[in-house]
């Protein structure tokens, strides 16, 4: 149809503006929904080649799909009954302590020990500010922002069941939803579709693996070090298995997740333990992230997947700063797919021009 009426091409063209608009802002309305879907799709292909394995080794798929969930659970619930307590009872510990840190505090003990290990901080100074910064403290707004990170918290514990569902889900009938979704394709394009996404999901699925290992790897050595070498030099490392878990977590972030966990666990220990326990604890993790970096995780991730370390690094910057943690987790996996589209397809149909 041909617009010539100059009115009629204008309501148009605002009607079109007008669409595009409310399609943003439902998007923007279901961006937390689309955010656990695209989480719990996530996992489910970081799960699938564990199902694919368990498929080549005579296991029929349903048997296989069970057998990796229950796996999961178990292991999850072994988590939770080992680890969990410990860590519990720990966090109890050290709530029980902040009286006598406070103590510590007020007498010139901590302040103390932080200037002896790190003698060029100013802590006097540091210590005036923030006592500076605490005498104009607006409590009321804390009191909200203590409302406000409760109910984060509850949204997160939500978010977590709904994405634990539906990765459930997702594993189970991943196989359908390929098979819809191939055919949508042309027929004529469908070959060529299905090999490229079945090396994007395998790619994701190593992926997963792979940041998985690295965490475990991290948890588990972390845990040896704090709970059993230390203590046989006469430094015993107070919450060590809580450390070790933040360890474990810290590591499942891509690129600065390690050296982000190990700052943190090194500023604790400072804190409860106080040098000389620090330096060991921060020599190790020195040593251990440069055999990360340099050993571990190019083993680990040279199997799953397959791009340049610049590329990694603006990845993560640009998925973590869009949609924060599960930014970063995804994106070097998305960016990975990227790549694998551009030197398949549009590699060779500019090749052919």
């Amino acid at each position: 149809m041909k617009i010539q009426n100059p009115f009629r091409l204008g309501l148009f063209g605002g009607l079109g503006v007008l669409v595009a608009m409310a399609i943003g802002a439902t998007v923007g309305s279901l961006a937390t929904i689309l955010t656990y879907v695209g989480a719990a799709l996530f996992l489910a292909l970081g799960l699938d080649p564990l199902v694919t394995w368990l498929e080549k080794h005579r296991f029929p798929r349903w048997l296989a799909i069970i057998t990796v969930l229950v796996a999961v659970a178990g292991v999850f619930t072994g988590l939770v009954f080992a680890i969990i307590p410990v860590i519990s009872e720990q966090v109890q510990t050290a709530i029980k302590t902040v009286p006598q840190l406070i103590t510590d505090f007020n007498n010139g003990t901590i302040p103390d020990n932080i200037q002896n290990a790190l003698p060029w901080l100013p802590v006097s100074d540091l210590i005036k500010n923030v006592q500076d910064w605490l005498a104009n403290l607006d409590f009321t707004g804390i009191g909200g922002g203590v409302l406000s990170v409760g109910i984060t918290i509850a949204t997160g514990v939500t978010g977590g069941v709904v994405v634990l569902i539906l990765t459930i889900y997702f594993v189970a009938s991943l196989t359908s939803l390929k098979r819809g979704i191939y055919q949508l394709v042309p027929a004529s394009r469908r070959p060529k579709f299905i090999d490229l996404a079945e090396q994007i999901s395998k790619a994701v699925g190593r992926y997963v693996i792979g940041q998985g290992s690295l965490g475990l790897a991290n948890g588990i050595l972390s845990f040896v070090f704090l709970t059993l070498v230390l203590p046989l030099f006469g430094m015993p490392v107070k919450y060590s298995a809580l450390l070790a878990f933040i360890a474990f977590l810290a590591s499942l972030i891509p690129l600065v997740g390690t050296v982000s966990g190990a700052v943190v666990i090194t500023l604790l220990v400072l804190i409860f333990n106080g040098p000389p326990t620090v330096f060991w604890v921060g020599g190790y993790y020195l040593i251990y992230m440069q055999i990360e970096a340099y050993f571990i995780s190019p083993k680990i991730m040279s199997q799953a997947v397959k791009i340049p370390g610049a590329v990694v690094v603006i990845a993560a910057l640009a998925g973590g700063t869009l949609l924060g943690i599960l930014g970063a987790l995804i994106a070097i996996p998305v960016a990975a797919a990227i790549m694998l589209i551009i030197q398949q397809v549009v590699v060779p149909r500019q090749a052919d021009l």
